[in-house]
């Protein structure tokens, strides 16, 4: 619809257009033809259409005509009033961009602000334009007066449809349009987003009123600095302060607060409050990622004094699934608990995690040093977390949940972390103390961690709904290797820092304060007297499994430094001194050793004359007489004589006349009797 010559005239297509339409195409056609329509123009040529004159519709029509589309006399005097007034795209981008100082801070106008002064502006260049049009004619009008009039008129049409918020009196009208002008935006600012009612403070006072803040030697309350600043401010030619709400909100705002934070809540609260915080993806496989974490197991029990105490538990989980992997309870987070911690964990996945992460506690600094890097071994990655910065670590997380979901059913719950608001989080320390000979012993308690443990694995997962454990079974990580029996010797056994020596005695080495005896056996029972010989008084560094001493590796180093395996060694045969407690066959192993012993003796000699008289040093060779053994019986010294009695007769010249004699003279039965050695025979060729 549109007015074509000062007359409301309606396009051909808003009549006939639809499914419902006002009129049919041959009825409007029909009514054109006789005269009973009329249309103001036939149309035709680009952007020109046939336009039907409104009041010649009959009654009926209009009615239909009204219902589809409304008044149209009504809403075309209201698009001629909207169409005077153009959002100022100018000052859409000036408010958007103003800023005004609230309490130290720059800071953007409200968003629902910013649109009223748009169009307060939008509204009061519309204005000026129409007071441009009217005042020629101010003279036909008769007065000024009915200018304003008219323009307030339009001032209160506009209210609705932009909802400004533009004066409706004649004297504001006036006054407001004589200091605005297009450009000039700032004047449609509020007093107070102006600065006018904010609390202004130089930058010196600022700088003095953070140092009251900070300082700590005396602490100040914020009235106290609201006080000794308006007590100085004269002196110094500062403003005094004339509220100590205003003082607050400027000393804790945005751009001031972190100037006195840390002094008053420490410096590593500020780093927490104020530092980015990455946002991160959780892994989507197992063994990606595998925390490492000690806290406190949430469960009073009573010692063997009947005292109530607590422990601490190390644990060891898998960040995807949030599966527990491995735990160890004791006093302290130290290396021993780790050891164990991530050994069963290791033992549980049957996998090596690609990724572990932990905290930065000196117990990882001696695993590292003790099992001869404990961690590198176990992982492809190993990292600690930065410190005080619990929430790194979703294991910090899980242990809140596994806290509250599953250790808060039992009764003699501690209480999640002492910073904990809510009621229901604090253990009910009259009932503890009520009930202190229920509590469970620390065994008991074991057993019941266990329990809460699996309980916990085998929950729905928040994000997945599966089982924690159904997760982690069913996930597979081709990039992490199979955990093997020799794996587990390798990173789990422990070498010690300095070798040991072994002894007569064996080889003793103290572990976890125990002093341990190891024999190396050639046979089970039997100890290996040929490995001694050689290797008695030689120094080893042993390597054992902390969780099994039933046997232990020996090394030694090479020059290089390298180490090299030498033998497994077992614990030392211990037994009883008494003949009346002794067991079966303790006194066969005691014959026997002391036959083995007897024969290392006569090996002994046997080399040692040997040596001698390849070398002319003997005794017998400068006509004197070797010792006999002690202790030993006249069999054993016989035996001794015979295989070094040919060391007591002088060297038969060699000659090959003289040593063919004596081969002929020697017959098949005494080659037998007398045990020729076939190699001195051919040796005296």
């Amino acid at each position: 619809m549109e007015y074509y010559k000062k007359t409301l005239c309606v396009s051909y297509q808003e009549l006939t257009c639809g499914d419902d339409p006002v009129i049919t195409r041959g009825a409007l056609d029909k009514q054109l033809q006789r005269g009973t329509i009329e249309r103001s123009h036939r149309g035709g040529g680009e952007g020109s259409r046939a336009q039907i004159i409104y009041s010649s519709l009959p009654d009926k029509y209009q009615k239909r005509f009204v219902a589809k589309y409304g008044d149209p006399e009504q809403k075309m005097i209201r698009e001629m009033i909207l169409s005077k007034v153009k959002k100022d795209e100018n000052a859409e981008r000036f408010f958007e961009e103003y800023r005004y100082d609230k309490n130290g801070e720059e800071v953007p106008l409200p968003e629902r602000i910013q649109a009223e002064y748009v169009w307060n502006a939008s509204v009061l260049n519309a204005l000026i334009s129409e007071l441009d049009t009217l005042r020629p004619k101010r003279n036909m009008l008769g007065s000024s007066r009915n200018v304003w009039e008219t323009l307030l008129l339009r001032v209160e049409e506009w209210r609705e449809e932009y909802a400004h918020t533009l004066p409706g009196s004649e004297g504001r009208l006036k006054s407001l349009m004589k200091q605005y002008r297009p450009q000039n935006y700032a004047i449609l600012v509020s007093g107070k987003y102006g600065n006018r009612n904010t609390l202004k403070i130089e930058e010196e006072a600022g700088r003095y009123l953070v140092a009251l803040k900070r300082s700590r030697v005396p602490v100040y309350t914020d009235m106290q600095i609201f006080e000794e600043y308006n007590r100085v401010a004269p002196e110094r030619g500062w403003k005094p302060l004339k509220s100590a709400r205003s003082l607050r909100e400027w000393l804790n705002s945005p751009r001031i607060e972190p100037l006195w934070y840390d002094a008053v809540y420490g410096e590593m609260k500020a780093h927490q409050r104020y530092g980015r915080k990455h946002k991160t993806e959780l892994p989507c496989r197992r063994d990606s990622l595998w925390y490492g974490d000690g806290t406190k197991l949430n469960l009073y029990y009573r010692d063997e004094h009947g005292n109530v105490r607590t422990i601490g538990v190390y644990e060891v989980m898998d960040a995807y699934s949030e599966v527990l992997l491995g735990f160890h309870i004791s006093e302290n987070e130290n290396y021993e608990a780790q050891y164990h911690a991530y050994r069963m964990a290791l033992q549980t996945s049957g996998h090596k995690p690609y990724e572990l992460v932990h905290d930065n506690q000196g117990g990882h600094k001696k695993l590292e040093r003790l099992s001869d890097g404990l961690l590198s071994k176990i992982s492809h990655i190993h990292r600690p977390t930065a410190p005080y910065s619990g929430q790194s670590k979703t294991i910090e997380s899980a242990f809140g949940r596994f806290q509250s979901q599953v250790l808060h059913k039992d009764w003699r719950f501690t209480g999640q972390n002492i910073t904990t608001k809510k009621a229901s989080s604090r253990p009910n320390l009259e009932f503890i103390e009520a009930n202190k000979d229920k509590l469970y012993t620390l065994a008991e308690l074991k057993e019941k961690y266990v329990e809460a443990r699996r309980e916990w694995n085998e929950m729905k997962h928040p994000a997945t709904g599966i089982s924690r454990i159904e997760m982690y079974n069913t996930s597979v990580n081709e990039e992490t290797e199979a955990v093997t029996a020799r794996d587990m010797v390798d990173i789990f056994w422990v070498m010690t820092s300095r070798p040991s020596t072994f002894t007569s005695s064996g080889i003793e080495v103290t572990i976890g304060g125990k002093p341990r005896t190891y024999e190396v056996y050639s046979s089970p029972g039997v100890p290996d007297h040929e490995w001694r010989r050689r290797n008695t008084y030689k120094q080893f560094y042993v390597k054992y499994d902390p969780y099994d001493f039933g046997s232990v590796r020996l090394y030694w180093k090479d020059k290089g430094g390298e180490f090299r395996f030498e033998r497994v060694a077992e614990p030392y045969m211990v037994i009883h001194r008494a003949i009346q407690e002794q067991g079966e066959g303790e006194a066969a192993f005691i014959r026997r050793e002391q036959e083995a012993n007897i024969q290392d003796r006569v090996e002994r000699q046997v080399v040692a004359k040997e040596i001698e008289y390849e070398h002319g040093v003997a005794p017998e060779q400068h006509g004197l007489n070797t010792p006999k053994l002690k202790g030993i019986t006249a069999e054993v010294q016989r035996q001794i004589d015979r295989r070094t009695k040919k060391y007591s007769q002088p060297p038969e010249e060699i000659a090959l006349g003289r040593s063919t004699k004596v081969i002929s003279n020697i017959s098949w039965d005494q080659l037998g009797r007398r045990e020729v050695d076939k190699r001195k025979i051919v040796g005296k060729f």
